[in-house]
């Protein structure tokens, strides 16, 4: 069963740092996510450009561009807009599970995507909450005990708050339906 490590912490400069540092570790850009505020503002950033990515709900050209460094080696960059929250940018296997729970987001907010990734009730309120606050989650994606341990240890090192694993949720099975028998 595929399990997720997150972490909070409070800047762009230490998520540059932990996302450096699980890179150096070996972890995948695919395996690492990023969801942050976005406060620097993607959309002043796209009308500068003069692109029509504040009307799309994924903008990865626009928020590559106010990320950069590091940050932006990350698999699938974009912002997204959470009712109650604001602009966020978000990048890594997050983009995917966020855009996929789009309709749960826009009846419960940043809490409900939190839940529908497997984070339990009370720690999605939790991370949800520090986001808006200002917060930014990272989450290392991983199917062995031994890298979830690393990214721990990583996300312990840079000094992150709340550190977490729990299992990610899988996508609902088609029910099938029981077979008639016949005697």
């Amino acid at each position: 069963m595929a399990k997720a490590v997150y972490c909070l912490i409070d800047s762009r400069d230490q998520a540059e740092d932990i996302v450096e540092e699980l890179k150096v570790a070996g972890f995948a850009n695919d395996q690492i996510s990023v969801l942050l505020p976005d406060t620097q503002g993607t959309r002043d950033f796209a009308h500068e450009k003069h692109t029509k990515a504040p009307e799309g709900a994924t903008t990865g050209a626009a928020a590559g561009g106010v990320i950069g460094g590091i940050l932006g080696w990350l698999a699938g960059i974009g912002t997204l807009t959470v009712p109650g929250v604001g602009p966020l940018i978000a990048a890594g296997p997050i983009v995917a599970a966020l855009a996929g729970v789009g309709a749960g987001a826009t009846v419960g907010g940043l809490t409900g995507a939190l839940i529908g990734l497997g984070l339990p009730e009370y720690e999605a309120k939790r991370y949800a909450s520090k986001i808006k606050e200002g917060n930014i989650l990272i989450s290392v994606h991983s199917e062995s005990s031994g890298e979830r341990q690393r990214a721990e240890d990583i996300f312990e090192r840079a000094g992150a708050e709340d550190v977490s694993h729990a299992e990610e949720a899988n996508a609902p099975r088609r029910k099938e339906r029981p077979r008639e028998r016949r005697l």
